[in-house]
């Protein structure tokens, strides 16, 4: 063979060692793709569960469905029984920063409510709390009861089923209610809310929600509460002027 012969197949040869390194290159890359693909499906899939568990635990947002939601406990507290409550009415007065608020809780017609109420009122519970929400637009409510000032806390215990709401989803001035997740009738536990003008609450599937008291001296303190509108200026919102429960005497 010829040296000119031979070059050409060493040349020949030398290409096609280059031509399966490349292939084999390709070959490692594309195996390297899938399963970063796999990883990142697996990873995204795990997410959306993740969001899925968590929506299905969270409070609503929407304040004509939903004045608010409870879901994490905040210390373990044990529900009385209605019993306790039943035919009896409480005079409840809650001493804010914001001023006192007079209430009178009747058991009668919401006696599973006046009950836990009650109970958690004389223990203490909720004593140093925040009025969390306020909202301005569509409803009118100041909402309470959370220890955790963020909407999701609770007393470690929900109840229903819903007692005494309107029939007509006209919730006055002056109305003392049960707050709850939205479609879920046995989702009440310590949050409630203030009801400072009248508001039509439209129901949902699981009903209205509980009324268990009006609002008999210091509605003016809600209202200049109100007047102040939220942090952020939304009409569903922290309100600008804080309010905490300094202490509750019911009798």
């Amino acid at each position: 063979m010829s040296t000119k012969n031979r070059e050409r197949e060493q040349a020949r040869r030398r290409e096609e060692k280059w031509e399966r390194h490349v292939a084999q290159l390709r070959a490692r890359r594309q195996r390297t793709w899938s399963i970063v693909g796999v990883v990142a499906a697996l990873v995204v899939i795990g997410v959306a569960v993740w969001w899925a568990l968590s929506a299905a635990q969270s409070p609503g947002t929407d304040p004509g469905a939903d004045p608010a939601g409870e879901t994490a406990p905040s210390g373990e507290h044990t529900l009385p029984p209605a019993s306790a409550a039943e035919g009896r009415e409480w005079t409840s007065t809650l001493t804010t920063s914001a001023g006192d608020i007079t209430l009178t809780l009747d058991g009668a017609a919401a006696p599973q409510a006046v009950a836990s109420f009650v109970a958690l009122a004389e223990s203490g519970y909720f004593d140093g709390t925040s009025c969390h929400r306020l909202t301005t637009s569509g409803i009118y409510v100041l909402q309470c009861g959370d220890p955790t000032g963020t909407g999701t806390g609770g007393p470690g215990y929900s109840f229903g089923p819903i007692e005494n709401a309107p029939t007509d989803d006209v919730y006055p001035a002056g109305t003392v209610a049960m707050a709850r997740q939205g479609g879920n009738a046995e989702s009440m536990g310590s949050q409630f809310f203030l009801v400072y003008e009248d508001s039509t609450i439209p129901s949902d599937v699981a009903g209205g929600y509980t009324v268990f008291g009006t609002i008999t001296s210091g509605l003016d303190v809600v209202q200049a509460v109100a007047d102040a509108g939220t942090q952020d200026g939304s009409g569903d919102g922290s309100p600008a002027t804080p309010v905490t429960i300094e202490g509750v005497e019911t009798q």
